[in-house]
Formats: C-alpha cells, sequence, structure tokens
C-alpha cells in the first residue's frame, strides 16, 4: 500500500512508510490506504476506458497524449483530481490543471503538482474524518510522512455532518458479481420430472454470450448497507474480503456511497468472493466460491442503534456467539435479521438467542415454514410461529403476491408496487425489501409506512443490473408514492 502512495507522491521512505503504519494504528486498521488506492485505480481505469484506452496495455506516454487530447472534456476529469499511475518509473497525472499545464510540455518533464496536493489532502483528510483519529494526532503524523499541505489548501473537517443521523451497522459477506447475459438462442431450461428446472446449454460447445458486467462490494448485508445510506442512515459494514483488485474495488465502491468500512476486515494474501451469475431472461443461476476468512467479531467503537445480520459464511459460528454477546450486553441496540442459507440450516434451535433479541425478521414464505414448521397456507400461523421465537415484527415476503407484516397486535398484507416495465434482472430484490424495511423504521416511520417503502426500492431494483443500481433515496421513493395507483395501499387482516 505505502509504496503505490509513495510513488505517486514521490514521498521519502522510510518515512511515509512509517507514518502511513501509524496512521492505520490510530484509525484501527481501517485500510483507509487501501480504498483509497483502489478509489484511484478505478477513476484512472474508468478514465482510459472512456478515451479508449486498455488499463492493461497501454504505455505512459501513449496514457500523457491521450488526457491531453481529452483535454477540452471536462466532465472526464471531475472525479480524477487525485488520481496518478506509475507507469515506467514516471507518474501521468489526470488532474485537470496538470493536463492543462502540461500541453506545451514533453514526456517526462511535466508537471504532476496539483495532483500530488489533491492527492496529499485526499489521504489526509480520510484519516481526519476517521471516527477514531484525532485531527493533530494526524497532522503530527502527516509531519513525519513528509506531507505538507499545499499553498491554500486546509483540512476539511465534516464527521458532525451524520452525527445526527441514526447508526446502523451491517454484517455479512461480500462479493463481486461478474453478470453473463446468455444467448436465449444458445442455452433453454429443461424441467425435470419433478418440476424442478435446469438451465442448459450443449455440452462441450462454445456457446458466444450477448454481455458481461462486472458489478462490485454486493451481497445482502452490502446491499443493505447501500440501501441504508441512501436513505438517509448512518451506515457501516462488517465483512471480510481479500486484499485483491477486486476487493480493493468493492470498498472503494462502498466508500462513494458514504458507507463505514472501518470494522471491515481485509484478508492478507487473499482473494475475495467472486461469483459468476448467468442470465437467463430476468432470472438468474450464481455460480458461488467463498473463501475461506477468519470470521473474527469486532467490537464497534461506537454503538449502533441498529444491527443488521444476513447472508455469512458457515465459518462464522463463533462471530454469531460474539454477537450474540454483544446485543446481550447492550440492549439499546436493536437488532434486524434477515437470514441466509446457513443461517437456515442451522436451524432456529442453534440460533434461539439472536432471534429471541430480534426486533423484526424478514425472510419469505418458504423459509417462514423451514424456520417454524407451520403450515405453508396459513400466513397467522407463520407469523405467530416467528413472533414465538422472539421476533416484536415479523415480515413475510410471497412473490407476486405482495408481503405480509406482523406486529403491535396487527397483520398487515401489501402489494407489490407495479413494475413500469419487464424486469431486467431479480437479483437483489429481496434485499432491497427487507432493508428498506429496517431503514424506515430506523428513521423513526411506521411500520405501515415501512411497508410502502419496501416495495418501491424492490421494484426499481430489479429494473436495473446489480442489487445495488436502482436503490433509491427518501426523497424518490415519495414521488413513487405519489404516482401510486389507488390500489396500491395496506390491508389490514387482522
Amino acid at each position: 500500500m505505502a509504496k503505490f502512495l509513495r510513488d505517486l507522491l514521490g514521498a521519502q521512505e522510510p518515512f511515509f512508510g512509517i507514518a502511513l503504519q501509524n496512521l492505520e494504528r490510530a484509525s484501527g486498521h481501517s485500510g483507509l490506504d487501501a480504498r483509497l488506492i483502489g478509489d484511484i485505480l478505478i477513476e484512472a481505469h474508468n478514465t482510459m476506458r472512456h478515451i479508449g484506452l486498455d488499463p492493461a496495455d497501454t504505455t505512459g506516454l501513449e496514457l500523457y497524449n491521450a488526457l491531453k487530447a481529452h483535454v477540452n472534456d471536462e466532465g472526464l476529469f471531475s472525479e480524477t483530481a487525485y488520481v496518478g499511475l506509475f507507469m515506467g518509473g514516471i507518474v501521468v497525472s489526470f488532474n485537470l490543471a496538470d493536463i492543462r499545464e502540461n500541453l506545451n510540455k514533453t514526456y517526462g518533464e511535466h508537471t504532476t503538482e496539483n495532483m500530488k496536493c489533491a492527492l496529499q489532502r485526499e489521504l489526509v483528510d480520510r484519516y481526519v474524518q476517521h471516527e477514531r483519529t484525532d485531527e493533530k494526532v494526524v497532522a503530527q503524523f502527516a509531519t513525519d510522512a513528509g506531507l505538507h499541505r499545499c499553498e491554500g489548501e486546509h483540512i476539511n473537517v465534516d464527521k458532525e455532518e451524520t452525527m445526527d443521523k441514526p447508526k446502523i451497522l451491517s454484517i455479512g459477506d461480500i462479493f463481486t458479481d461478474a453478470f453473463i447475459k446468455l444467448r436465449e438462442d444458445k442455452a433453454r431450461i429443461d424441467v425435470d420430472p419433478d418440476g424442478s428446472k435446469r438451465l442448459s446449454m450443449e455440452f462441450g460447445s462454445k456457446p458466444p454470450y450477448d454481455r458481461v458486467d462486472i458489478v462490485e462490494g454486493v451481497g445482502p448485508s452490502p446491499n443493505a448497507a447501500v440501501a441504508f445510506s441512501r436513505l438517509g442512515l448512518n451506515s457501516s459494514l462488517m465483512s471480510f474480503l481479500g486484499d485483491d483488485l477486486p476487493g480493493k474495488n468493492s470498498l472503494a465502491s462502498l466508500h462513494k456511497e458514504g458507507i463505514d468500512t472501518s470494522l471491515t476486515f481485509v484478508a492478507p494474501d487473499m482473494k475475495s468472493n467472486y461469483y459468476y451469475v448467468l442470465r437467463y431472461g430476468a432470472d438468474r443461476t450464481i455460480l458461488v466460491k467463498d473463501e475461506d476468512y477468519d470470521y473474527k467479531w469486532q467490537e464497534p467503537t461506537t454503538v449502533p442503534d441498529w444491527i443488521y445480520l444476513s447472508l455469512i459464511s458457515d465459518k462464522s459460528w463463533q462471530l454469531h456467539e460474539d454477537l450474540m454477546t454483544y446485543l446481550e450486553v447492550h440492549p439499546e441496540v436493536k437488532f434486524a435479521f434477515q437470514p441466509g442459507t446457513f443461517q437456515f440450516d442451522w436451524g432456529p434451535e442453534k440460533l434461539q438467542r439472536l432471534y429471541a433479541r430480534a426486533e423484526i425478521v424478514v425472510m419469505n414464505r418458504e423459509e417462514a415454514v423451514l424456520v417454524t414448521g407451520k403450515s405453508y397456507d396459513s400466513i397467522k400461523e407463520l407469523a405467530d410461529g416467528l413472533h414465538a421465537l422472539g421476533p416484536k415484527i415479523a415480515v413475510i415476503t410471497d412473490g407476486p403476491d405482495g408481503a405480509y407484516a406482523s406486529g403491535e397486535g396487527k397483520l398487515i398484507k401489501m402489494p407489490n408496487y407495479p413494475d413500469p416495465g419487464p424486469p431486467v434482472d431479480r437479483t437483489g430484490a429481496g434485499d432491497a425489501f427487507a432493508s428498506t424495511i429496517v431503514a424506515t423504521l430506523a428513521l423513526g416511520e411506521s411500520l405501515e409506512t415501512a411497508l410502502r417503502w419496501a416495495p418501491i426500492n424492490s421494484m426499481n431494483v430489479v429494473q436495473n443490473l446489480g442489487a445495488q443500481g436502482g436503490l433509491l433515496s427518501k426523497e424518490k421513493i415519495e414521488a413513487f408514492l405519489q404516482d401510486a395507483p389507488e390500489s396500491y395501499h395496506a390491508e389490514d387482516l387482522a
């Protein structure tokens, strides 16, 4: 990490490396340096692709000349003030002020000073704004590293901006999705005698596909964290990933959403979870491979108002036990549970302490049958069965038939919000629904309001590729509510 930033800044070793280690230690090993590098690489590579360059096959001179050729495209450089690449021993700046100054300069004699100033400021500001750090301590470490703010520059501290928002910590696995759009003339769906469906392609063939799209930083809990942030909560994430490029890019994408990832553990010399999503129409089949991380509970420095737990590895049992203890020590923290695969496999008995502590659980109708053993045909029996485990609010989704919520002596049914068009991709629809319910309650709204908001976010997610692209702000959800048909209202069943 230190070498990448040192090369861009032209900083002195060993002072820079030691100071950066101290900054990481002061911030609780938050990985801010890794996230900054991820942001730089994402912006650099996106810019290069936009101007027709291959990031894996471009020389520094080619990049330098191409950037100058696009100097009048100011929008292209709106997010690249602190972006640079060290190529063949020479730094190339993506800072627009540098590019303008370099129009009449030859490669190797060009300036990068504006980029260096912006990168120094960005690096220092990120550590200053971290909740564990002190501005004076960061300033001293920056001085030790030889980082001096450029003339007219100042540290911009805005920690207070989100202090009054409800704090919600999401916990769960994170991965990168590679969406492969299959051609429907080269694949088909076969139905077995028992009614189960299989995706089928000719064995040993080389079928062409339409396209591939890479979506980073996703998973039920990361998706929830993004939804919480867009809906106005102070959102943080406890997760686990590798120190490879997909991991860095995932952290960078979450950082752009304003999510605190200081509790996300970056495993040295390990890969990040990478899934392949085979798209056939609006449905998908997902090839999964989960890495074997050391799933350790990390104590939040600030007690959150809510904790949201979803899909996580079966290697994480100790984390679950530590979470149960934390919730018992902090009865003021409200707990939301959207169980995933292994949590269903463990069963309600093993997770009894979590169910007993839950403010709300969210699952689909089939999962509610699995957890409670009650009749599929009776929503009331399923809801009562969930309440018997401890949750105050039980939400049961039912596909095209909408959703049900039970709490405060009420059983409410809510239809789905009408789709404006055929679904593009159904990935993340359930995550959007569950997280929006929880976010609405965390913001102090009623259960009825939560049920009106959630289907809108879910509807909009399936109109976009990936689980996060369609997640809405509070204002946009309210705009959809203004245009809702008269049939879009809750029905009181009890």
